[in-house]
């Protein structure tokens, strides 16, 4: 790498966390370059054309609930710089057999008609959460702390802690009801008897009726180009093609923060730890894996149940206790044989992502870190349980396992996306008990594997930065 110039700080990669860092800091007045691997910007909010001409494919993240919910996001300049939300008529949808389907509304209201004998309870449960949602946020898009409302937040952290199928026992009776609630949990890529599985199920829940589930008009490219736009405007710097091996290749800085895993911030700076830190990283759990498929379709998915055709998501494993069954198979290295599958369906509400009257398909499973098997048709077979004839408006696929998800991004270890597991030690203590702090002067960790964790919210990037502008001297 050619040394150049000084600057207050230098970020390792440029992910939605490493532009926040960098943000934070150019915002404060600092001078900060952007180091990135990748000859483009993103990390993973990234698009391209992964099929065929014309089908713009989200490569990792396609949907954003915490992007909108981020404290950090809703006071950036974004919509100046190109980032437009598209918001569906419904956040998620989850079908059951029979045509049947359990949805998550914006509207509150909506949702609880929905759920028909379940309203009540989750008007309850999910409603007073919505309620005091800003009375939450330091604890859901931050590092464990005292709380600036410790009624508020004790008042979530009695079912927080709880897992999603103690949250739905004795309280949700329908199927719908506490299937709504373990795709929502299994977004933690944990088995749904953990502990923090609840917190998982309720933020997203919450998240979807305060701020929706919202995609990027264009690709979650977007969300990268207007944060690195805002950057440049403050007079940050980026620099691409760059792969950091070590600190010493780096030019003068008085702070450096990583916005990358914990193998990246050991290969990168681990001649410079303790023995002691370098222990107590490597026993980060990194989690499970995913296997990720992107479709070109001719055609919407044919949803049996009308309620899919109107979600930006779909969470795809039926009911409770099979989702149940996959995510405890997963946990245990077994390759599931019908797969929970996230899905999303961006083209019915964002007409730039593909040619006129096709569509795009976005989906993922979960697998045991670094599988190699080849989910493909166990995917669409589920997609086809819930969508007859899904097969059929396929043009083209493209296909990624754990290995190849990888190589294109090395955060990205053994195919997990939430940047290590979502046990409930690793909620709080994440990686360690430093956080985003290391026992090496000015170094600093900024990726999702420091609180609160996966997701586009840029809010790990922004925190790392405020420990380092008390050590650089700003606000």
């Amino acid at each position: 790498m050619t040394r150049r110039g000084e600057y207050d700080a230098v970020v390792i990669g440029s992910g939605p966390n490493g532009l926040a860092a960098a943000i934070t800091l150019a915002r404060a007045g600092k001078s900060v370059v952007v180091f990135e691997a990748a000859d483009e910007i993103g990390g993973g909010t990234r698009s391209a054309e992964l099929t065929l001409p014309g089908f713009v494919h989200d490569v990792c993240s396609a949907v954003h609930p915490m992007g909108a919910a981020s404290p950090f996001f809703r006071e950036l300049p974004v919509a100046q710089h190109g980032l437009d939300w598209i918001h569906p008529p419904l956040c998620v949808a989850h079908p059951l057999d029979g045509g049947r389907a359990a949805i998550l509304d914006r509207d509150i209201e909506k949702t609880c008609a929905a759920l028909g004998a379940d309203g009540l309870t989750w008007r309850r449960l999910v409603g007073s959460l919505a309620k005091n949602w800003p009375k939450l946020e330091d604890v859901t898009t931050g590092p464990i702390g005292l709380p600036k409302h410790p009624f508020a937040a004790a008042a979530f952290g009695v079912h927080a802690i709880q897992s999603a199928i103690s949250i739905t026992r004795g309280r949700f009776a329908t199927e719908e009801a506490r299937a709504l609630i373990a795709g929502l949990a299994a977004h933690s890529l944990e088995p749904l008897d953990s502990l923090g599985t609840g917190a998982v199920a309720l933020v997203f829940a919450v998240v979807g009726h305060v701020y929706g589930w919202p995609i990027p008009r264009g690709g979650s490219q977007k969300i990268a180009d207007a944060l690195a736009s805002y950057l440049i405007e403050l007079g940050g710097e980026i620099v691409m093609g760059v792969r950091v091996r070590s600190l010493s290749e780096l030019p003068t800085t008085r702070a450096t923060l990583c916005d990358t895993s914990v193998p990246g911030l050991m290969e990168i700076a681990g001649s410079e730890m303790p023995a002691s830190y370098r222990a107590a990283l490597e026993k980060f759990n990194l989690g499970m894996g995913v296997f990720k498929v992107n479709w070109a379709l001719s055609a919407p998915i044919p949803w049996a149940a009308a309620e899919c055709r109107a979600a930006g998501t779909v969470h795809v494993g039926g009911t409770l206790e099979e989702i149940a069954v996959c995510e405890n198979d997963v946990n245990l290295g077994k390759v599931p044989e019908r797969p929970f599958v996230l899905m999303a369906q961006s083209s019915l509400f964002d007409s730039t992502r593909a040619p006129a009257g096709k569509h795009t398909g976005w989906g993922y499973c979960h697998v045991p870190a670094g599988c190699d098997v080849d989910m493909t048709e166990r995917i669409e077979a589920q997609i086809e349980r819930f969508a007859p004839g899904f097969r059929d408006v396929i043009l083209a696929r493209s296909t990624r396992g754990p290995a190849e998800l990888e190589r294109e991004n090395p955060n990205l270890i053994g195919g997990n996306v939430t940047g290590g597991a979502n046990t409930l030690r690793q909620i709080l203590l994440r990686p360690t008990v430093r956080q985003y702090s290391t026992p090496v002067r000015g170094l600093y960790l900024c990726s999702a594997s420091t609180p609160p964790g996966g997701g586009v919210h840029g809010m790990c990037g922004y925190h790392a930065a405020s420990r380092a502008l008390k050590f650089l001297g700003g606000r």
